[in-house]
Order: C-alpha cells, then structure tokens, then sequence
C-alpha cells in the first residue's frame, strides 16, 4: 500500500492505477471459475485446461485463458506441462469445503450485481441507483420475476450465511428458551445456525413468499420448532418474539424504510424483546474495509448503504429503540443489539 507520503515515481504511480482499473476483468475470471465449478474438478489433482474445458462444457482455449488470469492470483497454479491445480487460496471454492464460498463469489459477479457498476459514473452524477435503470424494475421486484438472477442471488446469499452464519451464532448468548423471529431470513441458513445450537428456543422465519419455497429449516428435524411465515415486512412482522434478527437487511433500504421495519419489530416483539441487527459497520479512517466495499453495491442497486455505529443509533432512537452494545464477531458483520427505549 502507498500512503500519502509514500515515495512514488509518475510511472510507478501510471502502473499502479491503470493496473487497478482492470481489477475488473479478474472478479469477471474468478467468477466464471466458481459458476463453471472448477475447483470442484481440481479436487483429485492438476488438470489441463483442455479436460477441464470437457468436464464444465466449455470452450478449451477460452477457458485457459481465463485460468491464466486467475493463477495470477495464486488461486490457482499453472505447471510447465500446462496443467492447473488448485491452490490453499483456492480452496474454499469447491462446493464440498468448509467453508465454501463457491456460491457466494458467483453470486457477487453475477450480472444482477455487477452490471449496474458499468454505471458508477451516472449514479454519482445523478445521486440515485442505476439497477432499475438497466434492469427495468428495482433490485426485488426484479428478482422476483427473474428465476436466473434470483437463484444466483438467494444461493449466494445462503452460502455467505453459511460460512458467516456460524461465527455470528458463536458470538452471541442466546436465551435459554423463546422465540426467535428471522426477517427477511432468505432460505433460514442463520436460524437454523441458531436453532441447533440452543434446543430450547422456536423459530419463525420471515420472508416473501417465493424465497421461503427453498428454505431449509426442515433440516433441523424437529418439525415442531420453526415456522415459516410469507409476508412483507415494511407492513408487519410476525408478533410475540423475544428477539428479531435483521442480517443483513436494514443495508439494502433508506433511513426511512430501515425505520418502518424496525417499527414494526418494535410493535411486535415481547415486553422484553431485543432486536438485533447483523451487519458490517464502517469504521473510520483510510484502512480497507469490506463495508466499504459493500457500500459502493448498494449505492448501484438499492436505497440502502452501510452505515456508522452512531448511524445505527440514529436509526434506533427514530424507532423507539435504544442501542444497546456492538458485539464484534469473528465474520465481518458485528452484532449490534437494541432495546426498547
């Protein structure tokens, strides 16, 4: 990294840029690598570009030379018999590791994510999202009528959840006994994190209709534990909960729509009832920060952004809620908890 007072000729600082502004075509060969399931074919040994061009259906020379590009980043490693393996880096792009992010990295350079920061330029300009711009409907209602981008996205998201979902569990003491509302849960992957790891809590998961048809509760085997509920939450929450998770929500809307959704919590959740909220906090100052990433897609697709602990706050307090505490976690979101003011 170059600070401010760092020495750099004008050339190096020429490389340095234009090097950066191709970033772009590695997330596009790394992406291909995870959809194509590559690593998956890597698992029992090295093999050339050809064969693996035969096992995912592909073009072979096209496909080398997006193997190419992706062994320049140590994810993957080129032998001088042209044969490719798969490296440590690598890893966790089989479907089979643990974690696996194969899903969720496929996810993120998916067209329904990606192609709205061909626009970055005209949002800043215009100081609202691009998506409905190219896509014809806002981030939702485009997945709701589109199978393709809204399998991407749904088992992206589970996979994130399933290789964060855990860490956040771990971080949290939940109660020994209650219910716990998931809004906005998508397939369940946190709840059922959460069911399996306290036998006296019950489950209700929250979401549209279309997302619960693939949700995954039913692999608790315990029937009697969870619920799923369909429903929209800017309008109600399912009542009686004695905490309300929100991850990663509230980044996807607007102050005002983060407020009507807590509202809602509020109205429903028990005399001592807690919200909390999963997300990734900015922090200040010049360090790389994966919200900070974050925040430049929701700036393209959606109303929301991340925010501030004191913005959390602010949202809070609009809702009659108090926060609490910040708990760090071992995953990138911390979990902030709110009480009733």
């Amino acid at each position: 990294m170059h600070g401010s007072g760092s020495p750099m000729s004008a050339r190096e600082s020429a490389y340095f840029l234009v090097d950066g502004a191709f970033g772009f075509l590695y997330s596009a060969a790394l992406g291909t690598v995870a959809a194509l399931g590559v690593a998956d074919h890597l698992a029992d040994g090295p093999r050339t570009a050809a064969e693996l061009a035969e096992a995912t259906g592909c073009d072979g020379p096209f496909l080398r030379r997006v193997l190419r590009l992706v062994a320049t980043r140590g994810v993957l490693h080129e032998d001088e018999d042209g044969r490719f393996a798969l490296t440590p880096a690598g890893y966790a792009l089989r479907s089979d590791a643990v974690p696996s992010v194969r899903d969720a990295v496929a996810m993120v350079t998916a067209r329904a994510v990606w192609q709205p920061s061909s626009e970055l330029l005209a949002a800043v300009r215009e100081g609202r999202p691009t998506f409905e711009q190219i896509f014809g409907k806002q981030f939702f209602e485009h997945l709701a009528a589109d199978e393709r981008d809204a399998t991407a996205f749904h088992r992206g998201m589970a996979n994130y959840s399933q290789f964060a979902g855990r860490l956040d569990v771990d971080s949290y003491d939940f109660p020994a006994t209650g219910v716990v509302v998931d809004v906005g849960g998508g397939q369940g992957v946190f709840l059922l994190e959460v069911l399996r790891g306290n036998a006296g809590l019950r489950g209700v998961l929250f979401d549209q209709e279309y997302v619960l048809a693939e949700h995954r509760l039913g692999e608790l085997g315990a029937d009697d534990r969870w619920r799923a509920v369909s429903g929209d939450f800017f309008t109600e929450v399912p009542a009686g909960g004695d905490i309300y998770v929100l991850k990663l929500v509230l980044h996807d809307w607007s102050d005002e729509q983060c407020v009507r959704i807590l509202r809602n919590c509020r109205r429903a959740m028990a005399p001592d009832g807690r919200v909390l909220v999963v997300e990734s906090i900015v922090p200040p100052g010049n360090e790389p920060h994966f919200a900070k990433v974050l925040d430049v897609i929701m700036l393209l697709n959606l109303t929301g952004r991340e925010r501030t602990e004191a913005e959390f706050a602010q949202l809070f307090a609009a809702a009659d809620l108090r926060l609490e505490r910040v708990i760090a976690t071992s995953a990138v979101p911390s979990i902030i908890e709110a009480v009733a003011a």
